[in-house]
């Protein structure tokens, strides 16, 4: 049967038991708390958390360590972003701001560009740097 199905069959069952003598009403009119229209939300509770935990023992919490860190990586990185662009969001609402930032960029690649880029000594140098940098962090 599915869960639909047994989940009918419960409520059919509860109903039933419901008609009788005890119908979850109390002397006051008021549905107690476990039994309110003949179904036993206890039991059903108690249900719900046995195929719950039964779920989790399933789970091999070993490998938990590294998910959890890359979650955490990931959210890191979104939170990051979200600030880097609300500080992004504040400079451009500045009328000069924006266009100084601007210069400021090109005069600093200028002035890489000429320390590193000028003779061909230097690109070697740059090109072996970047080949040791490589070499390092990929292997």
């Amino acid at each position: 049967m599915s869960d639909l199905q047994t989940d009918a069959t419960e409520i059919g069952q509860a109903a039933e038991v419901g008609q009788g003598s005890d119908t979850g009403v109390n002397g006051s009119g008021n549905t107690s708390a476990g039994n309110v229209g003949g179904f036993d939300f206890t039991e059903r509770y108690g249900d719900v958390i046995s195929k719950v935990n039964q779920t989790l023992d399933q789970i091999d919490w070993n490998q938990m360590g590294r998910i959890g860190k890359a979650a955490g990586v990931i959210l890191a990185v979104i939170v990051a972003q979200i600030l880097i662009k609300g500080v992004l969001d504040t400079i451009n609402l500045l009328p000069v701001v924006p266009g100084l930032l601007e210069l400021l960029g090109l005069v600093v690649v200028g002035n890489w560009s000429w320390k590193n880029l000028t003779t061909s000594e230097k690109r070697t140098a740059l090109v072996n740097r970047m080949q040791a940098l490589r070499q390092e962090y990929l292997g």
